[in-house]
């Protein structure tokens, strides 16, 4: 695959493949967004050491799959969505109209 914004190969990375049995390897979301969370649409262990449990990711490959990119996107907006923020950052936040609501064509180019 060629590397793009959905698709990034890293195979320069000492750590290249992190993980085995991938043709097309994403390096996109190399820390993946679903770590912190118990339940994700991959396959972790969770192993118990000492009486702490911790996820286990070495044998999921669910970030590194190109056809993943969507899914973890759309989990992304869904999640950024319900983000709740401080009366302190509200106060702090610059205010700024975009130009075209909802086509990523705005004056920081966000969406």
């Amino acid at each position: 695959m060629e590397n793009s914004y959905r698709f990034f190969s890293n195979r320069a990375c000492k750590y290249f493949p992190c993980h085995k049995g991938l043709e097309n390897f994403n390096c996109l979301f190399c820390y993946c967004p679903f770590y912190l969370r118990e339940k994700c649409p991959g396959h972790p262990a969770f192993l118990d050491i000492d009486g702490k449990i911790v996820k286990d990711c070495s044998e999921c490959d669910y970030p590194h799959r190109p056809e993943s990119y969507d899914v973890i996107l759309e989990w992304i907006k869904k999640e950024n969505d319900k983000r709740e923020f401080s009366e302190e950052i509200r106060r702090k936040a610059v205010k700024y109209q975009r130009k075209n609501k909802g086509t990523g064509d705005n004056e920081r180019g966000c969406e």
